[in-house]
């Protein structure tokens, strides 16, 4: 048994960091709508309350994930029970009540719990278990049918909600899992001639989804609709230049940018903090992605190798997309940025993460 090492300082610093940036992030970005809310009588930001709260429940929660050995979410009770949960969840989420025209939350008063984000971690340690108990036949069903079903019900369920874009950031999650144990060539390309047409359907048979796309690739045919955020979050991006116009100076979180503090934190920074807090920001997901494949490098067995590089997976691949969304390199898609965006379920979800990296860390 590998001995049990001192927790990875650098993670657990820069995801500190990460976490403080996001409140102040979330405080500065929702200005404009806190202030809406003052005018109804509110006189606290109700956006940093909440978020402050998530912190706080985030960091019990993490220190939890580090001291409670890492292996225990192996056993096959924990595993199953698990996914169980998440697709309980996810069932129970489609009868409640309709938000912004979806079924992604539970309301517990004035918080809120979405599913999908617990999804995360579920999917992840069933299928580094499903790789570990038999490694060397990551290419044959006994792997590849657990995963495929686990993988095709969960995501599925998260597409009624609908919730596209975390339909696919677990998509992906699984296969770079898959393919870093080793799958076939020969099964990725089949699964991307079946999964990708599959995707332009879904995206084709709805018309928001359509108008997001075609407005993705004709940005100037429809700049006052559905290109109408992409537009001012490049506006807010170049706003920034190389130093930005201050901390609290952003013009776009005034009514200008939809959902600033969540969707489009990162270009609000980008304009408060310019190119050089920009590159700031991609910096800490850079060291959360090399600590986060160094533990999973060290790890003592194989279900703590995937275990991590999956969690470290979902954290990085979340943040290319929520920047890919805010510099229009990809559609709007209302993913978060881990750590930063405003979200109590984003946040709790991501620490509770890298306490099972940190943990991971400490058995190398």
């Amino acid at each position: 048994m590998a001995k049990k090492l001192a927790y990875d300082r650098v993670l657990f610093g820069t995801v500190a960091l990460a976490v403080g940036f996001g409140l102040v992030m979330v405080y500065s970005a929702s200005a404009g709508l806190a202030r809406a809310d003052a005018e109804g009588g509110l006189e606290l930001n109700p956006y940093v309350a909440k978020q402050v709260l998530a912190a706080v429940l985030g960091l019990a929660a993490m220190a939890l994930a580090m001291h409670v050995d890492y292996r225990h979410l192996r056993r096959p009770a924990v595993v199953y029970a698990l996914v169980a949960g998440a697709v309980a969840l996810l069932v129970l989420v489609l009868y409640g009540p309709e938000i912004n025209g979806t079924h992604r939350w539970f309301r517990l008063g004035p918080l809120s719990v979405q599913p999908s984000e617990l999804a995360k971690l579920a999917l992840v340690p069933f299928v580094a278990y499903q790789i570990e108990k038999k490694p060397e036949r990551v290419n044959q069903p006994a792997v590849l049918a657990p995963v495929l079903v686990a993988t095709g019900t969960i995501v599925g369920l998260v597409l009624l909600q609908p919730d596209f874009g975390t339909a696919v950031l677990l998509l992906v999650a699984v296969l770079l899992v898959l393919f870093l144990a080793g799958l076939a060539w020969r099964f990725l390309v089949t699964g991307a001639m079946v999964t990708l047409p599959l995707l332009a359907l879904l995206v084709l048979s709805a018309e928001y989804r359509r108008r997001r796309l075609f407005a993705f690739l004709d940005p100037e045919s429809d700049p006052l609709g559905a290109s109408f955020q992409a537009h001012q979050s490049l506006i807010a991006v170049g706003s920034g230049g190389l130093l930005g116009l201050g901390p609290g100076g952003s013009v776009q979180k005034l009514n200008y940018l939809p959902h600033p503090h969540s969707d489009y934190v990162f270009a609000i920074a980008a304009e408060e903090l310019g190119l050089l807090g920009a590159a700031a920001v991609l910096a800490l997901f850079a060291v959360i992605l090399w600590r986060g494949v160094r533990a999973g490098a060290g790890a003592p067995d194989l279900f703590g190798r995937y275990l991590a590089w999956g969690l470290t997976g979902v954290l990085v691949i979340q943040a290319l997309i929520h920047v890919s969304v805010c510099l229009a390199l990809a559609p709007s898609k209302g993913i978060p940025l881990p750590f930063i965006s405003y979200g109590g379920s984003s946040l709790v979800v991501s620490m509770v993460a890298c306490g099972i990296l940190l943990n991971v860390s400490e058995h190398g």
